[in-house]
Order: structure tokens, then sequence, then C-alpha cells
């Protein structure tokens, strides 16, 4: 028995002793984490998204969405598929297959589809099915991971690379290392040129236009923060935070105009050991060789907030447990319902929400 021990400590210290000389998939940065925002005020735990409608649970991985004129949901799926589904109905109509992952997605003033597809850039969909590739890169740097967009009443798509670094299949990679390589772009539908915005995001993620669209809101997960970036007036190119610190993961960002606010998917909890190796870059260089399951794991929590056009918390929507539909990744309101969507998890979600006050 003692031998056995003793050999099992032997493979053990020679298994570290290889995951430390071999080479890390990550170079880490130190970074200041912003003080934690407790569940408490208006963040204060509730079990508001319970009671969500579920279906068409066959398809796995709608990432975003759009309601469509007839009222049904337009998405993308983990296996590359654009399809339609209509609220209740599980069979899903196949409009298209990126052959990548589909992130993003709204319909572009000239009829088309505009998706983010992670690994092939910025793309569109007509009517007939067919595919074109808008953007793949800009400034001689590819898109690694195109994520998020927003389009302008006069055709511009703003999107976000949310890394330089990384693709989608390594994004833990990305919020371990915290880099800021994630960059904010437009692309011209009259130039069919796409132009920077704003750079230096650790994992630039969701994005939207204020109503006025003399701003946009961007979300910095790996920062936990909303940024607003100035378009228009004096301070255009101006970035700032959107309020206070999130207290978890931030994801993508939906305008809700008849709310006069912004829907803000918050993925999972801030994680306490990611936060304490902020100022130790060696040691999470370390971690990046582990196994998957020996690094930080985030936690099934479904959380979407609400935020004003002010950056003031308006609604927390939570439901922690472990059949909860999570990791939430979009809200979006139409017509008195907020639908959920998720990168990873199986179908889609909606709330009826309550009336609002005034009978707005």
């Amino acid at each position: 028995m003692k031998r056995i021990v003793l050999a099992a400590i032997g493979l053990l210290f020679l298994s570290l002793l290889g995951l430390g000389l071999a080479p890390s998939p990550i170079e880490p940065a130190e970074w200041d984490p912003p003080p934690p925002t407790p569940l408490e005020g208006p963040w204060a735990r509730n079990e508001r998204l319970k009671p969500v409608e579920w279906w068409a649970k066959q398809v796995v991985g709608p990432e975003a969405m759009f309601i469509d004129a007839d009222g049904s949901v337009v998405t993308g799926l983990k296996d590359g598929r654009i399809v339609r589904l209509r609220p209740g109905v599980d069979e899903p109509t196949v409009l298209a297959d990126t052959h990548g992952r589909p992130l993003a997605i709204a319909r572009h003033p000239d009829g088309r589809i505009v998706i983010c597809d992670a690994f092939r850039g910025l793309l569109a969909l007509d009517a007939a099915g067919l595919l074109e590739v808008l953007a793949s890169e800009h400034g001689g740097t590819p898109f690694r991971f195109t994520d998020d967009l927003d389009i302008a009443r006069d055709g511009t798509v703003f999107f976000t690379d949310a890394s330089a670094r990384h693709s989608i299949d390594r994004f833990t990679m990305d919020l371990l290392e915290h880099q800021t390589t994630g960059r904010v772009l437009r692309w011209d539908p009259a130039t069919r040129r796409t132009a920077l915005v704003a750079s230096g995001f650790s994992f630039a993620n969701g994005i939207a236009l204020a109503p006025d669209e003399s701003f946009l809101v961007v979300a910095e997960t790996g920062g936990y923060r909303l940024w607003r970036v100035w378009l228009t007036g004096a301070r255009a190119g101006e970035r700032e935070p959107f309020g206070d610190p999130l207290p978890g993961f931030p994801d993508n960002v939906r305008l809700s105009r008849s709310r006069g606010a912004f829907w803000v998917a918050i993925g999972s909890p801030r994680n306490a050991v990611v936060d304490a190796l902020a100022h130790a870059p060696s040691l999470r260089s370390f971690i990046a060789k582990l196994p998957r399951w020996l690094q930080p794991a985030p936690a099934r929590f479904a959380h979407v907030a609400a935020i004003g056009l002010d950056g003031r918390v308006l609604e927390s929507l939570q439901y922690d447990a472990p059949d909860s539909y999570s990791p939430i990744t979009s809200g979006l309101e139409h017509d008195g319902w907020l639908y959920l969507g998720s990168f990873a998890r199986e179908g889609v979600a909606r709330l009826k929400l309550e009336p609002q006050a005034g009978g707005r």
C-alpha cells in the first residue's frame, strides 16, 4: 500500500512538473477588478425567471435573436443553422446554414438578415437563402470572434470583435488571460468598408444603440461593466463607464424602446477565484494548462437586468437553480414578453413581463 501511495505521489509530481515546463496557451495581463457588487438593493435575489415558458428544446445554442414582422423568432444555433421559431412550437424552419457559429442576428433596412458569425465574420443572408461575407477583417487583423451587432436607421452596422487572440471555443481563455484586444467596429453599407469605433476592451461583447443613436452601450465581459461610447456631439469617439460595475459577466445588450432601458444578459456571477488571481499572471498561466475540469467554471444562474438610459439599474430578474434557463446570453423585449437566448442551453424561453407603472 505504501508503494502505491508513493508511486501516486511521484506520478503527480512528474505531471505537475510537466505542466510547469509546458508552454501556456495564454499570456495573462495584470488587472484591477472593480469591487464586488452584492446582490442586494436593486440586485436583490429573486426567482422572477422561474416561471419562464420554454420551447423548441431540440435546438441548441440560440445565442441571440430578433422578432420578425410575423411575430416569429429568428435565431442562430450552435450547429451553424439560422432558423425561424414560433412561440410554443417546437419544430424549427431552417433558413440557412453558415457552417460557422452564428451569434448576433438582426434584420437590415435593405431586407437582408445580418449575422455576426463567430468564425466567419459579418454576414448577410438574402431572401433566396444566399449568404454574403460583408467583412472578415479590419486593419489587417482578421476577426477572431465576431460577437454582437446593432443596426442604425441608415443601415450602418455596429458590431464587436470580442478578441484578437481567442476564438469562441476558447472564450474562457480570453477571460483568464485578460488582454484588452476586443474592439467595436462599424460597417458602412454605402462604401462597404469597416471602420474602428473603439478598442481596448477585455472581451468586447454586447452592443446596442441609444434611442437617438447618439451613443453605443458596449458590454465588456472581462471587466464586469458597461461602457458608453459616444457617436455624436463634442465627445464623439470618447467612452465612459455606463453605470456601476455589474454583479456578473455581461453578455448581449438589447434596447427596449417602450421601457426606455437596455436589457443586459448576465451570463454567470463573478468568480472570486478569477478576481483573486487578477494580480497573479504566472498562476493564471499555469491554470490555463490544467484540464478544463480543474479550471474555474461558471455557475448556473439565470440573470438579466434592465439598465436605464442613465445607467441606473431598473430591474433585476433572476433564478438560481440547476434547472434554470441559463446561461442567458440575450434578453429581447417584444409585445409584453421578454425573450431569452443562450449560447449553450437548448431551446428558447420567454417571460410575460409585468405591466409598467404609468401604462408605458
